[in-house]
């Protein structure tokens, strides 16, 4: 579980966007940076200063990654065929934690890591509780059938708040999906801009 469970919304106010698109975060109502200089006239960003917010915009979407796990994705980006940027996103929208929370069946990115931590979900029939785990095409993930009526699952579910994107299928009825297929930068839901070649300029450096 996220150790930046209760401040998760503060990184909203320091960059300025509404991270996760929802109607609760503090940016609707206060748009300066959090703290008493929170108010401060901003500095022209300089090109490290963009790059560096564009990679923690990135890093804190997917429910804050740790620096040195998040390299390691950028490391694999790399060494995979293709276009780094896209390879990034690519291995991101796999993990286990994000596929759940873009199925619905959480509404963040943390209460999903939290709820794979706890052993709700199986992945082709088996119990897995590692939310770092990378799903692959056509996985079966569905949720384990005592935790089908949890409170909190249902909620995700029947929220409004956001659609599943085409490359996830879901059944809400069933609470079980598969990963369809590579995901494209174009094809990702993110409420704000995200910039992953400004997150592989940052790391060439």
């Amino acid at each position: 579980m996220t150790k930046r469970l209760e401040s998760k919304y503060k990184i909203n106010r320091r960059l300025g966007v509404n991270l996760w698109g929802r109607a609760k975060s503090p940016i609707s109502k206060r748009e300066y940076g959090p703290g008493q200089h929170g108010q401060r006239r901003k500095q022209k960003p300089t090109d490290f200063g963009i790059q560096l917010m564009a990679k923690q915009k990135l890093k804190g979407y997917y429910g804050n990654i740790g620096e040195k796990q998040f390299r390691k994705y950028y490391e694999e980006a790399v060494r995979l065929k293709g276009d780094t940027s896209e390879n990034l996103i690519n291995l991101l929208e796999r993990r286990l934690d994000c596929v759940i929370y873009r199925m619905k069946l959480a509404v963040t990115p943390f209460a999903a890591r939290q709820f794979v931590n706890h052993g709700h979900v199986l992945i082709n029939g088996r119990r897995l509780n590692i939310p770092s785990y990378m799903v692959k095409d056509t996985d079966l993930i569905e949720v384990k059938e005592k935790s089908k009526q949890l409170t909190a699952v249902l909620d995700a579910s029947q929220s409004g708040e956001r659609d599943v994107p085409e490359y996830i299928e879901v059944d809400h009825r069933a609470m079980r999906g598969r990963f369809l297929r590579s995901p494209k930068l174009s094809d990702v839901p993110y409420p704000v801009q995200m910039e992953p070649n400004l997150v592989v300029e940052f790391y060439s450096r």
